[in-house]
């Protein structure tokens, strides 16, 4: 895993549940093999970004923050560096997210990004 301390600092977290239901509702989608991410605007000026994973796709808790962990460092190495900075952002496990390698997941992140048009500041 590539992303430091620092880098998970620069980023807020959605954290309340009203986010991510306005996430769910307004924003727009792309669907990868391993994710689904979504995008939104904001108006604080700076990416936040949270993540799902349901007891649907994998029931043990290990299993789940594994996943969490993992779209964790994805987002951190990735949103500070491309994502545009007045966006919310949702990343949406799907399965594969456990086992993939972790560059396969790394471009398939940024391959969603480009295709939402949110690469780049």
């Amino acid at each position: 895993m590539k992303a430091t301390k620092s880098d998970l600092q620069k980023i807020d977290r959605l954290q309340k549940r009203s986010d991510f239901l306005l996430l769910n509702t307004h924003a727009t989608k792309w669907v990868s093999k391993s994710m689904i991410v979504l995008a939104l605007d904001n108006q604080l000026g700076h990416p936040r970004y949270g993540i799902t994973v349901t007891k649907k796709l994998e029931k043990t808790s290990v299993g789940r923050n594994r996943m969490k962990r993992r779209l964790r460092n994805i987002a951190a190495e990735h949103l500070s560096a491309h994502a545009h900075l007045s966006k919310d952002y949702v990343l949406i496990a799907r399965s594969g997210v456990a086992t993939k390698p972790y560059e396969d997941l790394s471009r398939e992140f940024l391959w969603c990004l480009e295709k939402l048009g949110h690469v780049g500041n």
